[in-house]
């Protein structure tokens, strides 16, 4: 994998992609409060530990950043022939068979529900999904 050819306006879009798309998610009227209350925060708030806006927001920007530029990587390593199908086809692999499952573990043996597990991942396999369809675009 390397860097020369890697077009950085398609990772860019694919980073906003999801990064809305994430926010629209795990929205107050969609899936956040479903996702606090099976995490056993009734009141959907949280506390002053784990409320750190730095730290929540900064960690997740750097996180899709980071999940996009892998992504776009994998896709231009691929060469230039790769439609837009088969870079949402890379993007679904990767998010329901690596980020999906690689937590799948995690979340069982912490006591968490199986629906925060879905909540979570359902929004890692279709961004990750859309982005490889628009990094292929642009490549």
């Amino acid at each position: 994998m390397t860097f020369t050819g890697l077009n950085i306006v398609g990772i860019i879009v694919a980073f906003g992609f999801s990064f809305v798309s994430g926010a629209i998610w795990f929205g107050p009227k969609t899936f956040y409060p479903i996702w606090m209350k099976e995490r056993g925060i009734a009141s959907g708030q949280l506390n002053s530990n784990q409320n750190k806006p730095v730290l929540l927001f900064g960690g997740t920007i750097l996180g899709v950043l980071i999940q996009t530029l892998v992504l776009g990587l994998i896709i231009n390593s691929l060469g230039d022939d790769v439609s837009v199908s088969t870079g949402a086809v890379v993007g679904f692999a990767l998010g329901v068979g690596i980020a999906a499952f690689a937590s799948l573990s995690h979340r069982l043996f912490g006591g968490e529900s199986l629906k925060v597990w879905i909540i979570e991942t359902a929004n890692d396999a279709i961004n990750l999904t859309v982005a490889g369809a628009i990094i292929a675009f642009f490549n």
